[in-house]
């Protein structure tokens, strides 16, 4: 299975792509989607929708997931970064992909066996998991291989794969 992970942002989207078989990840690509903060919002959310749109057409995922928001301070930032998360959700939808969506806690929960843990005790399990040679640069693209590392295993284990395999 190719999993797309994605870490919904306006300025910044982390992506990760990953192919999950017999229990082993390999890592294909990842990195992030910059924005420039002097163009408008609609032209933003133009630029996710089409540099999505080219990694799913050179990586070929049949399945996306994406993290579910969660904020408490600024309304206004929220709102934009929702935005950019409708136009994720649509674009993989629109590619036919698989759709799933984890909150920060399913994700840390999946990748470090703690729902409380912090981004340096992520960044440092999703290097290991992966066998990266060196931590994923933003953190946003670690949140993204984090979010399909999660991913793997839930959704392994709806289909019966994951942990059929282990016993």
């Amino acid at each position: 299975m190719i999993i797309l992970g994605i870490d919904p942002g306006l300025a910044i989207v982390g992506w990760g792509v990953l192919e999950y078989q017999n229990t082993r990840f390999r890592p294909l690509a990842f990195g992030s989607i910059n924005t420039p903060a002097d163009l408008e919002t609609a032209e933003r959310l133009a630029l996710i929708h089409k540099h999505l749109n080219t990694i799913i057409d050179k990586f070929h995922p049949t399945q996306m997931a994406v993290e579910e928001l969660f904020f408490t301070k600024n309304i206004t930032t929220g709102i934009r970064v929702a935005e950019a998360r409708g136009v994720i959700l649509m674009t993989g939808r629109e590619r036919g992909l698989e759709l799933a969506e984890y909150t920060p806690m399913q994700v840390k929960q999946a990748v470090v066996g703690y729902g409380g843990a912090d981004k340096k005790q992520v960044i440092s399990m999703v290097t290991r998991i992966l066998s990266l040679p060196e931590p994923p640069k933003p953190d946003d693209t670690a949140d993204a291989l984090a979010i399909a590392i999660c991913h793997a295993h839930s959704g392994c284990s709806r289909l019966g794969g994951f942990y059929n395999q282990m016993q």
